[in-house]
């Protein structure tokens, strides 16, 4: 439960660990009141994606549910990122086993009966869309039921292309169906996660916390950190995005918006994947569909990790 929430908004995390998604759990389970976990191939195939979040879940005690879903996109074949994860999905420290499977192989299930079961469920995909997509294809009557959707995934520029970020790459068809679903949505792209990067100061930071938890993130974060490093010319640390979602959420008021009308490219042969944003300042625009993160407290935001995570290390 959140410290400053006496009652946290119920999300389920729709995630492809991935470094970045472990810290988004961490977040999400300090921060919000986590129904469940569901998984999607991503940053590595399914069964690494998986067992990543079983472990995570299990360092940090928690009681909440892992269903495994996708482990392809809707057309597209299944893509990766070993590149920037490594082999594992969380290459770069000593993890223990899974104490036991996921609860199921059905994440679409689970996010459909979960969501017609509770009230103002906020979803929050921090990686490709699939699960999301199929959920609101089978069950249209989420789209109302929901609160809404915060997606890591986006931006004015790529990564996995000049014109793409890696989730909404990975599967473009499935974002598409996600950024037109007609609710609220919430967009945290490169431009802000590239703002809030685990530099070496901050890992020390988590370093310098006791207990096995802190030990295996400031583990991780070094590996994730140095594939950045070595991967471009300007940059000090790996772009944490994924808390950057949960944290849009739990604490709005360290991220600036802006309101824009945001559709995704399916076909292009150079684009396919792009956040189209629209900012003409013309009246012909189509009504706003997104709050666009632009920029983040970065400071503070570490902030709010490091105390998440030092309330689990123990």
């Amino acid at each position: 439960m959140s410290p400053t929430q006496p009652h946290p908004l119920p999300i389920i995390l729709d995630c492809d660990p991935g470094h970045d998604d472990a810290i988004a759990i961490v977040v999400a389970a300090r921060h919000t009141n986590l129904l469940g976990i569901t998984t999607v191939a991503g940053n590595a195939p399914l069964d690494a994606t998986t067992r990543n979040a079983i472990i995570m879940r299990d360092l940090l005690g928690l009681d909440a549910p892992v269903h495994a879903g996708a482990n392809r996109p809707l057309v597209q074949p299944a893509r990766h990122a070993g590149y920037v994860h490594g082999v594992s999905g969380m290459d770069g420290a000593d993890l223990p086993e899974p104490s036991r499977p996921a609860e199921s192989h059905d994440a679409v299930g689970f996010i459909i009966e979960t969501c017609r079961a509770h009230e103002g469920v906020w979803l929050v995909p921090t990686g490709p869309l699939t699960n999301i997509a199929l959920a609101l294809r089978a069950a249209p009557d989420l789209a109302a039921r929901i609160a809404g959707i915060s997606v890591m995934g986006g931006g004015t520029f790529g990564n996995r292309t000049a014109a793409a970020e890696f989730n909404l790459w990975a599967d473009p068809e499935a974002a598409d169906m996600v950024f037109s679903y007609g609710g609220p949505l919430i967009m945290s792209g490169l431009d802000v996660t590239h703002r809030f990067q685990a530099l070496p100061d901050r890992i020390e930071m988590v370093r310098s916390l006791p207990g096995r938890l802190a030990a295996v993130l400031s583990d991780l974060l070094d590996f994730f950190s140095e594939t950045y490093r070595s991967r471009h010319h300007h940059i000090t640390g790996a772009a944490v995005h994924d808390p950057c979602a949960v944290m849009a959420l739990t604490h709005p008021h360290l991220f600036r918006r802006e309101f824009r009308h945001v559709e995704i490219e399916t076909h292009g042969l150079r684009t396919a994947g792009m956040t189209v944003i629209d900012q003409r300042d013309l009246k012909e625009v189509p009504d706003a569909n997104c709050d666009v993160q632009v920029d983040v407290d970065a400071d503070a935001a570490w902030d709010v990790v490091v105390e998440a995570i030092a309330h689990f290390s123990r």
